[in-house]
């Protein structure tokens, strides 16, 4: 007998009404009962955030019944931004957003309901003579014409 992922989604959010900062990533349950569950925060996770969740689904399932393993684990640094709260989170820090149209590197200014800001500094031809100059650029993208956008890790500071 399989454990349903109905069951699980219901544990999770019962362990997510205990920190409202938190939630939920992905969800999937794959051959054997092996249960992973990624989750995010409006602030940074800690490893007690993870055991939280954990304990909220492993106390409420019985092993003697149905055995399974169980992965609670925070989202990567280096994994895509999915819904607008980790926007919100990654103000402040550079992005790659990629649009249908263009990718562009550039500091996350804010987050609108469905929309970010983004401004960002472009080197282009001058308008007279030879050779290139800085100019900044902004620009509002919707939510829904966002194809991918993860932050840009900077070590150098």
């Amino acid at each position: 007998m399989a454990l349903e992922k109905e069951q699980i989604m219901a544990l999770v959010n019962q362990g997510l009404q205990e920190d409202e900062s938190l939630f939920l990533i992905d969800l999937q349950i794959s051959g054997g009962n092996n249960i992973k569950v990624i989750i995010d925060g409006d602030r940074d996770l800690s490893i007690s955030d993870c055991v939280n969740i954990s304990r909220a689904i492993e106390h409420n399932l019985d092993r003697e019944i149905e055995d399974f393993s169980l992965e609670v684990a925070s989202c990567g640094a280096t994994e895509p931004l999915l819904y607008p709260r980790q926007y919100q989170k990654n103000v402040g820090r550079k992005l790659a957003v990629e649009t249908k149209n263009q990718t562009i590197e550039a500091d996350l200014i804010s987050v609108e309901d469905d929309k970010i800001y983004l401004k960002w500094t472009a080197k282009e031809p001058k308008p007279v003579g030879k050779g290139k100059h800085k100019v900044n650029k902004e620009a509002k993208i919707a939510f829904e014409d966002i194809v991918k956008a993860q932050v840009i890790i900077n070590f150098n500071k």
